[in-house]
């Protein structure tokens, strides 16, 4: 997605955070902005909802997570949560047709003429999906903020949001390595106003982007 010479394109910002942190709050108002947003999770459960193409890539593998042609996503979390090699097994099967879910949504955003692209995906960092985008974007909060909500979910136990935090780059990393941060612990307003900011700079004139296109 960056092979096109600047000024060509609409910018793209990467958007990610860990679980809990308001990710999918702040990608909605990024949308209320006026920018294209990538949905990674929806686009997982479309692969995973009956003739979305992810049952057929996973039956041989997981075919106790497969019935009638789709995905159970409560038996597959079951299955690979704290079982390394399975989740990897997952990964390769499923990454390369997000790949082509993105790449359909770059074409189909660059005719809609969106000023920016953001690109809603909680393991942005852990799968490398941060090269070639023009920023990247960290939504944070203090960790019992973070705790409080993700516990506050139904069927969340202390266990489980251990396991999934586990899959996950440390915060502190993911904000050391981020051009913007957006922390939700401060409240939607102050939120807000960090999605209008960096819209207005990712969308000037004077915008550089990341280093590390390839």
């Amino acid at each position: 997605m960056s092979g096109e010479a600047p000024g060509k394109r609409p910018r793209t910002l990467g958007l990610t955070g860990s679980i809990g942190m308001g990710k999918s709050t702040t990608a909605q108002m990024f949308a209320q902005a006026g920018a294209a947003v990538y949905d990674a999770d929806a686009a997982v459960h479309s692969l995973y909802a009956q003739g979305g193409g992810g049952a057929a890539a996973l039956a041989a593998t997981f075919p106790g997570a497969v019935h009638d042609g789709a995905v159970d996503r409560a038996q597959l979390s079951a299955l690979v949560l704290e079982n390394p090699s399975a989740l990897k097994q997952l990964e390769t099967l499923i990454h390369p047709l997000l790949a082509q879910h993105r790449q359909q949504f770059y074409q189909q955003s660059l005719a809609s003429r969106a000023p920016l692209l953001v690109f809603d995906i909680p393991l942005l960092f852990e799968t490398g999906g941060e090269r070639g985008l023009d920023a990247v974007a960290v939504v944070s909060a203090p960790p019992e903020v973070q705790a409080a909500r993700v516990l506050a979910r139904p069927g969340m136990t202390a266990e489980k949001f251990e396991a999934i935090r586990a899959r996950q780059l440390d915060d502190a990393q993911k904000r050391a390595r981020a051009d913007f941060i957006i922390d939700t612990g401060q409240g939607l307003d102050a939120a807000r106003q960090a999605v209008a900011d960096i819209f207005a700079a990712l969308t000037g004139p004077d915008w550089t982007p990341r280093p590390n296109q390839t």
